[in-house]
C-alpha cells in the first residue's frame, strides 16, 4: 500500500497498459481517475478499480484538447480537493512511412501523445506546485529512442514526451515535484495482440529476454515512479523492454 490516501489520474487507462497501470495504482491505495475516450472501456476499468475498494471515477476527455483536460483536473479537485500522481499514457498510432505521412495523421498522433502530455501537466502543476508535492509518470516508448521504420509520427511523438519530461524536471524539481518517463518495448497490448506473428517473432528475437512483455510490468514501474520510494528520482528514462533497446 505505498500509495495509500494518494489520489491518481491516468489518461488513457481503459485498456493495455493504461488499464493496467490504474489497476496497479488501485491495489497500492490510490484513487483513480480513469481518463478515457472509450466509454465502455473506461467504465470497465473504473469497476476494476472500485472492486479493489478504491474510489474511482470516469471521466470522458480528449487529451487533445486543452479545455477538456483543464474542465477534467477541475471536476477532480472538486471532487478530492488534490491531485497527487499524474500517469500520461492515453496516445494511439497511425503508421506510415516517411514519404507516406499525411498531416492530418501526424498532426493526430502528436496532438495526443505530445500535446496531450503537455496539456495535463499544465492542468495539475498550479495544485501540485501549492501542495509542494507531486509524481508525474509520462509513458514514451523505446521507438521515442531508436526509432522506427514505419512509425514516424509515433516515434517522433515519443521522443518529444522524453524532452518534454527533462525540461519539466528541470523546471518543477524546486517545489518537490518528480517528473519521469517509461519507455516500453513490445508489450502484450490489444494492438500488438494483432500485429503479424512474423513482426512480434522479429522483435522478440532481437530481444534479450526472448519474450514479450506484460503489461503489468509497465505497470509495477509506473508504481514505483509514482511513490516515495523514488523520492530521489526525476528527469529519469526508465526501459522496460527486455534489453530489446540495449
Amino acid at each position: 500500500m505505498r500509495l495509500k490516501g494518494r489520489k491518481a489520474i491516468v489518461t488513457g487507462a481503459g485498456q493495455g497498459i493504461g488499464r493496467s497501470i490504474a489497476v496497479k495504482l488501485a491495489q497500492e491505495g490510490a484513487d483513480v481517475v480513469i481518463a478515457e475516450m472509450n466509454p465502455d472501456t473506461g467504465v470497465q476499468t473504473r469497476r476494476e478499480v472500485e472492486d479493489l475498494g478504491r474510489e474511482a471515477l470516469f471521466i470522458a476527455v480528449d487529451v487533445a484538447n486543452r479545455r477538456e483536460v483543464q474542465g477534467m483536473v477541475d471536476q477532480v479537485l472538486r471532487a478530492w480537493k488534490r491531485i497527487d500522481i499524474l500517469v500520461n499514457n492515453a496516445g494511439f498510432d497511425r503508421g506510415a512511412t516517411l514519404l507516406k505521412v499525411k498531416e492530418e495523421d501526424w498532426d493526430a498522433v502528436l496532438g495526443v501523445h505530445l500535446k496531450g502530455t503537455l496539456n495535463s501537466i499544465q492542468a495539475v502543476t498550479p495544485t501540485m506546485v501549492e501542495n509542494e508535492d507531486g509524481r508525474i509518470v509520462n509513458i514514451s516508448s523505446i521507438y521515442g529512442r531508436g526509432g522506427g521504420i514505419g512509425a514516424i509520427s509515433y516515434s517522433s511523438a515519443k521522443a518529444g514526451i522524453i524532452g518534454l519530461t527533462k525540461s519539466v524536471a528541470r523546471e518543477l524539481g524546486r517545489y518537490g515535484i518528480t517528473v519521469n518517463v517509461v519507455l516500453p518495448g513490445l508489450i502484450l497490448t490489444p494492438t500488438i495482440a494483432k500485429m503479424a506473428e512474423k513482426y512480434r517473432k522479429m522483435i522478440v528475437d532481437h530481444t534479450p529476454l526472448r519474450r514479450i512483455g506484460q503489461p503489468e510490468e509497465v505497470a509495477n514501474v509506473v508504481a514505483f515512479l509514482a511513490s516515495d520510494e523514488a523520492s530521489f528520482m526525476t528527469g529519469a528514462a526508465v526501459e522496460v523492454s527486455g534489453g530489446w533497446n540495449m
